[in-house]
């Protein structure tokens, strides 16, 4: 089984963390390739660069020239999943809903602690539309930029702490939901810290791929996620297309 992981950013240091979270927790025999778009922002943070990342993923995904069986788009709250599911008939697994529903299994309600305040209504916006909302109890911001969390590991540590403990008492939040891909590897200080379980999203993302894999699910094509209308689409793809 090969999953590819695609980052949303162009940061390859965090492409790097991301597929060695990922490659921790994937069963034997399953392929962990990490992805860069080769173009867009260094971190995603906002609209704009999220409607950037999600044309990017695409583009890379669709120049990947080797079979894969699965596709994860890590991004927390990011755009494109979407397209993706209309280009490909495999799965097609996003980090904010795989860690959303991974937390209900394990608790009443779950917490998000991203980065930055701006994003926050990103990822309540992606929990609302795929219907994970209702058992959010907050989704709360460390303060710190995507790429912060990579150049001050101790500072990360402690701001997302900070808020994850605070979501717990505050806003009685029985799981914690790391909410950006860089986070990879901050659940064990977080879960010392609170007592509740910590899902990180790329590892539920591996998990539940995995699953979907080898139950021998595929997107649905009948309607939402049909491919797209054959047409000219002028300059398309970037890098072109997958053999």
């Amino acid at each position: 089984m090969r999953i590819l992981v695609v980052n949303v950013n162009t940061t390859e240091s965090v492409t790097a963390a991301i597929e060695a979270s990922a490659r921790a927790v994937a069963a034997p025999g399953t392929e962990i390739v990490g992805l860069t778009p080769t173009f867009g922002a260094e971190s995603v943070e906002g609209n704009v660069e999220s409607y950037l990342a999600a044309v990017g993923v695409m583009d890379r995904v669709l120049a990947y020239r080797e079979p894969f069986d699965a596709v994860i788009q890590a991004g927390y709250g990011e755009h494109g999943r979407e397209g993706l599911q209309e280009l490909l008939e495999v799965p097609v697994v996003d980090i904010t809903e795989a860690a959303a529903a991974t937390a209900m299994y394990l608790g009443h309600r779950y917490s998000v602690v991203t980065t930055l305040d701006r994003t926050v209504p990103l990822i309540a916006d992606r929990l609302l539309l795929a219907g994970l909302d209702r058992r959010c109890a907050s989704v709360r911001a460390s303060g710190l930029a995507v790429l912060e969390l990579e150049e001050d590991p101790d500072r990360a540590v402690a701001a997302v702490v900070e808020q994850a403990e605070a979501a717990v008492r505050d806003d009685h939040a029985e799981v914690i939901c790391l909410g950006c891909g860089g986070m990879a590897g901050l659940d064990d200080a977080v879960r010392e810290a609170t007592g509740v379980p910590v899902v990180d999203g790329v590892a539920a993302a591996v998990t539940v791929t995995e699953s979907l894999v080898r139950l021998g699910l595929r997107t649905s094509k009948v309607r939402t996620y049909a491919s797209p209308r054959r047409k000219h689409i002028t300059g398309w793809p970037l890098g072109g297309s997958r053999s």
